[in-house]
């Protein structure tokens, strides 16, 4: 038993896929066409969105030297969680980066996105073939997984090197769960199965809905749902579920969850979640107005109620599709719902309430189902195919080109977030954040006037007045500077930053005394600041030497 089936595996599967020119060929077309579409981001640097946290300023990356503090980090990695997230593989990437190219090649850093995101196409190729599509439908819907705009976050965004990471070995799993499933012999796919699912979930917490796409792969493959069904997908379900109640645990440890719960019901909190659900629908087809940051509403207009009937009719076809055996298009819509359903900020995890990356994954099965339909197409006018294929051609000419030109947004935070503002001219994160990219590149002019309209929307950021007594020092400006301190001190006296920067203003106007004081304040907030301590005993020299 065991050998004929191993036979038929190798005939039909290895044999078949990587012997036959057609396949090799399509698949080296679909992955020359991804990689050039990526090429211009291997030009960009680190942005100061993530990036921070998760690279440059992430003590368990930037102290990395020599491979003895790698396996420290690496040790810390796995032990902690980082502001919430616990993804600690995606982490450790970092810190093999870090390694070996170091922080000032991020050239390699976006060169290792681009390659885990190709591996991701030729598993959609696999997984497509396997799932019975033809050749040009499965190329097809592979290239729109590689290049459709929508994807350009999940690639060119360093910091989501969870996406692919994590994507790559969710379809790695799910591929080889339609292997078993379509050869009736699972158990020898385990050893493949429940590594790569492991390793999904230490990637990302979004991969705990692998065992649920799993079901759909049952029912796209004539499996009769029943309790046996389910209960041989324990294992997984159990992973998901540990995974899932310690990522919640961490967000609320953190004090990232339930960011809007105060201002919306739990009634109103799932009407965003289905205009989201539906905008993301519609810019799987048409990806327009695609922004780093959707920030929350401020209320609930007439078109969240509109979303929210027409997710019910939309459900309301999917089961009626059900009731019509349409296997694919239930298969499609359903394994899209159940992927980007934890990802629809009913709980509100972030800062916004949609993000073009929560797509990566959830696509997959809108992207299969326009294969399909392509594939459908095709057979039925058979006599008309050349206007169909100049269609393909058009529809992925215009998703290539707007694939790089949303891609040029990231190339620096400066026009990353003047991209955002745009749209949204008075979000806070993005004027906050564009202004400490115009005082790294010394634009002092620019940065205060993105800091003084933050602080007229949100006065009471004690980090903002910080910011701005920095840029006022910067252009020599030492009244307002130390004024924003003292305002910075009224909201949050604990915050450290504020000695410091006033000691290094009044030693700057010669007022060594008063210097020393702040350093001496800021040091009984942070004594591990062994950089200060050597300050400190210089301006108590300077103290000494010019009595008043």
């Amino acid at each position: 038993m065991y050998q004929s089936q191993l036979a038929r595996e190798n005939s039909v599967d290895q044999l078949s896929f990587w012997q036959d020119k057609r396949n090799l060929i399509f698949l080296s077309v679909v992955l020359v066409i991804s990689f050039v579409v990526y090429l211009p981001c291997l030009q960009y640097g680190f942005v100061n969105w993530d990036d921070t946290v998760n690279i440059y300023k992430n003590p368990d990356i930037i102290n990395i030297s020599d491979w003895g503090s790698f396996f420290v980090s690496v040790k810390n990695i796995f032990s902690i969680h980082l502001y919430g997230n616990f993804n600690p593989l995606t982490i450790t990437s970092f810190a093999f980066e870090k390694l070996i190219f170091g922080l000032e090649n991020p050239a390699w850093w976006h060169f290792n996105n681009v390659i885990l995101h190709l591996v991701c196409v030729v598993l959609v190729f696999r997984i497509t073939l396997a799932m019975g599509l033809e050749l040009i439908p499965a190329a097809f819907c592979a290239l729109l997984f590689g290049i459709q705009p929508m994807r350009v976050e999940s690639v060119v965004w360093v910091s989501e090197r969870k996406d692919v990471l994590y994507g790559a070995f969710y379809l790695c799993a799910l591929y080889y769960y339609i292997k078993s499933v379509k050869l009736s012999f699972q158990k020898r796919y385990l050893m493949v199965i429940v590594p790569c699912f492991i390793l999904s979930l230490l990637s990302k917490i979004q991969a705990v809905t692998l065992p649920v796409s799993m079901l759909l792969v049952d029912y796209y493959f004539d499996r009769k749902l029943s309790l046996k069904l389910i209960y041989e997908k324990w294992l997984y379900f159990l992973l998901a579920f540990i995974t899932g109640i310690a990522g919640i645990y961490f967000l609320k440890q953190d004090g990232s969850l339930g960011e809007i719960n105060n201002h919306f019901s739990f009634i109103e909190r799932h009407l965003p979640a289905a205009l989201a659900y539906l905008t993301y629908l519609v810019k799987s087809v048409v990806p327009y107005k695609m922004l780093p940051l959707y920030p929350y509403p401020e209320e609930i207009s007439w078109i969240f109620y509109v979303s929210q009937v027409t997710v019910f009719f939309l459900f309301g076809a999917t089961f009626y599709f059900f009731r019509k055996k349409k296997k694919v298009l239930v298969f499609g819509i359903l394994f899209f719902t159940i992927n980007i359903k934890p990802l629809l900020q009913v709980l509100s995890a972030g800062q916004a309430f949609m993000a073009d990356r929560f797509t990566y994954i959830p696509y997959l099965g809108l992207f299969l189902l326009y294969a399909y339909g392509v594939q459908t197409i095709l057979k039925k006018y058979e006599k008309s195919n050349k206007f169909v294929y100049v269609a393909i051609f058009l529809i992925l000419g215009v998703y290539g080109y707007m694939n790089i030109e949303q891609s040029k947004i990231w190339r620096n935070c400066g026009v990353l977030w003047s991209h955002v503002l745009k749209y949204h001219p008075d979000n806070l994160s993005a004027l906050y954040n564009r202004a400490a990219y115009y005082r790294g590149e010394e634009r002092y002019r620019e940065a205060l006037y993105d800091i003084n309209k933050y602080l007229a929307l949100y006065p009471v950021d004690p980090h903002a007045f910080v910011e701005r007594s920095i840029l006022y020092a910067k252009v020599h400006m030492y009244e307002n500077a130390l004024l924003d301190l003292k305002n910075a001190e009224k909201i949050d006296p604990t915050h450290s930053e504020i000695y410091k920067n006033r000691s290094v203003i009044y030693a700057r106007i010669g007022n060594y005394d008063q210097s020393h004081w702040e350093l001496k304040k800021y040091l009984s907030f942070e004594p591990d600041d062994s950089e200060m301590w050597p300050i400190l005993a210089a301006l108590e020299r300077l103290k000494t030497n010019n009595p008043e």
